[in-house]
């Protein structure tokens, strides 16, 4: 490992508790060049400790070295293991797996959405698509202002839109509040974010994305990332794909979201 820092508070300037988010850099010669929207599993503790690998979203790249960027979700989860990593520990990874984010040949004008900790392969995303002749906007939402990701991480050829459920920064309310502004703009979308998220944008997806198509990155339990195990498993309207095999991407039109129950329906309306 070559670094890890706390990025990101674990609480707010008025004190509501937040995820401490980390960053870590790895070293990692001999790995193929991944793709944004593609993941590595991450061993986390000894075998006895956490049995089974974790997922995480490949967050940045530099020659041999790529970024993960994580939210800590308890205190004696894997995620609070890998928060305690020194420089120099060697870290058991696997990857790049899956199918990240696909940008049209025939698309200019990119929409890029993401709450929270969805940052992580959105930003991978950015600064992927500067690369070409590209106009990015990043609509970026967080719960408050310290928990935005930094603007100086992102190219300088992205435009940033951020919003915080309480206006602390940016425009005040969700992502989801402003996307139908921003969709009519857009050649193609790409998503990532909390399932609460998700719920909004396949209940409103006619208002939200205006007849445009949206990629989005789907989070659920892996158990071995190779699609061996089938605990990933999602029903499509081709039949039944493997998140860690046929996605994690997918077209949002093409998970049948009513057979997931990952959320309940409705979800929240606007200013809730």
């Amino acid at each position: 490992m070559f670094s890890n820092k706390q990025v990101m508070p674990e609480t707010s300037a008025n004190g509501a508790p937040l995820l401490a988010t980390y960053l870590m850099w790895l070293d990692a010669p001999g790995m193929p060049a991944p793709a944004p929207g593609q993941f590595v599993m991450v061993r986390c503790g000894e075998i006895c400790q956490h049995t089974l690998p974790r997922p995480l979203s490949i967050h940045q790249v530099d020659g041999t070295r790529l970024a993960l960027l994580f939210q800590v979700t308890g205190k004696d989860t894997g995620t609070a293991w890998l928060a305690r990593r020194q420089p120099g520990d060697e870290m058991d990874i696997t990857g790049p797996l899956g199918n990240g984010y696909r940008i049209s040949s025939q698309a200019h004008n990119l929409l890029l959405a993401a709450g929270g900790i969805g940052i992580a392969p959105i930003a991978f995303l950015a600064s992927e698509a500067t690369k070409g002749d590209y106009t990015i906007r990043l609509l970026y939402g967080a719960r408050h202002k310290s928990h935005l990701y930094p603007a100086e991480w992102l190219p300088e050829h992205v435009a940033l839109i951020p919003a915080t459920d309480d206006g602390s920064a940016g425009k005040k309310g969700r992502v989801t509040d402003f996307l139908a502004e921003q969709a009519a703009w857009a050649d193609q979308i790409f998503v990532c974010g909390p399932p609460n998220m998700y719920a909004t944008l396949v209940s409103r997806k006619a208002e939200l994305f205006k007849g445009k198509r949206c990629q989005l990155s789907v989070e659920t339990r892996m158990g071995c990332g190779h699609g061996v195990c089938y605990s990933c498993t999602v029903k499509t309207r081709q039949g039944l794909r493997q998140v860690c095999k046929d996605g994690p991407v997918f077209d949002l039109d093409d998970i049948l979201w009513d057979e997931l129950g990952w959320f309940a329906f409705p979800p929240l309306r606007k200013g809730e």
